[in-house]
């Protein structure tokens, strides 16, 4: 029982953290391809970028559900009072992605799209926002009491190191919506988009640097962790890795390709997620509450291993499927007047 108890919630850590690499990465590019609709320069154009979403990014918002449920059976703790601290922009992200959906689909029936146009953009934007806004308030750490219960502000969450992952997170989201539709599109609407992915893979450089130098000055919980042996090692190793993927994906999309922009684009959000795993283990409500403090009953997370563990292939296998089936090209011949 001992054992169960020391790697079950090392299990459900890992599998919540490849939920959360999963949304971010697939819905990502959604997210990012509405930010990028606001600067579209014709409705042809716009349509042509919601058309490149219109059978996928349902199934990518899956993963979000999937890992809510998961993070509220596995860690039960931690979900109260992570949705107690965070309240406000979990609120901005889920009111972001209701509008952009609620936009999706009234958009498609709408004469006049100037408002759904704008609603779908705006609501990719908010829910973009909250997210960045989340991700800094968990690095920012919880203030809990003995029993971590949450015990700060409504406000806590908003500070300049907040404000500078949430910009980072919406410049990502930017860099992998712009790289999926240099692959998904072709004529001037794909040179448009090599010009915002070069764009956004700078801004995200400058968002990961500030990052890496905010982080050991302004948490200290963070500072004792990186600068600790031998992890201070690895962590000088991914900002390395970091700068020679930006030099990659940059060359690639100078020589226009178009599916390596989006691959390299990948590998740095993998190579990011890793960093931030290990900044935060063993802490599931940073800094102070770990997995092991804030662990369901072993016996529930076996029960949830089972089922989860039969449902993961099963929607691996769905996206991988949907995205072969709609492989390929959204041309804008289709939309010639």
């Amino acid at each position: 029982m001992e054992t169960l108890q020391y790697l079950l919630p090392q299990v459900w850590f890992g599998i919540l953290a490849l939920f959360l690499f999963l949304y971010v990465m697939l819905d990502g590019f959604d997210l990012g391809v509405g930010i990028l609709s606001l600067t579209s320069s014709s409705e042809k154009r716009r349509s042509i970028l919601m058309t490149s979403l219109s059978n996928i990014w349902d199934a990518n918002e899956t993963w979000l559900v999937l890992m809510g449920g998961s993070l509220f059976g596995a860690f039960p703790l931690a979900y109260s009072t992570i949705l107690s601290a965070l309240y406000v922009p979990i609120f901005v992200m889920i009111f972001g992605l209701i509008f952009r959906a609620v936009a999706f689909e009234f958009r498609e029936q709408a004469t006049n799209k100037l408002f759904w146009n704008f609603a779908f953009g705006a609501g990719s934007f908010l829910a973009a926002l909250g997210q960045g806004f989340a991700l800094g308030g968990v690095l920012e750490g919880i203030r809990v009491d003995a029993n971590g219960h949450f015990i700060g502000t409504t406000w806590d969450w908003l500070r300049f190191p907040t404000i500078v992952v949430a910009l980072t997170l919406i410049q990502g989201y930017v860099l992998i919506g712009s790289t999926y539709l240099i692959w998904k599109t072709e004529g001037e609407l794909q040179k448009t988009h090599y010009k915002t992915a070069k764009l956004a893979a700078i801004t995200t450089l400058i968002g990961a640097i500030l990052i890496t130098v905010v982080t050991p000055i302004f948490y200290e919980s963070a500072r004792d962790r990186l600068f600790s042996q031998p992890l201070v090692y690895i962590f000088s190793l991914i900002p390395i890795l970091g700068i020679v993927l930006i030099g990659l994906l940059l060359r690639s999309i100078t020589r226009q390709e178009e599916r390596t922009p989006f691959i390299w684009t990948i590998l740095i959000f993998v190579l990011t997620f890793l960093g931030l795993a290990m900044v935060v283990f063993p802490y599931i409500i940073p800094p102070t509450i770990t997995i092991y403090q804030a662990a369901a009953d072993p016996s529930s997370m076996v029960v949830m291993i089972i089922f989860v563990g039969a449902l993961i292939p099963v929607m691996l296998f769905y996206n991988i499927y949907q995205y072969f089936v709609f492989r390929g090209k959204v041309t804008e011949a289709a939309y010639e007047e």
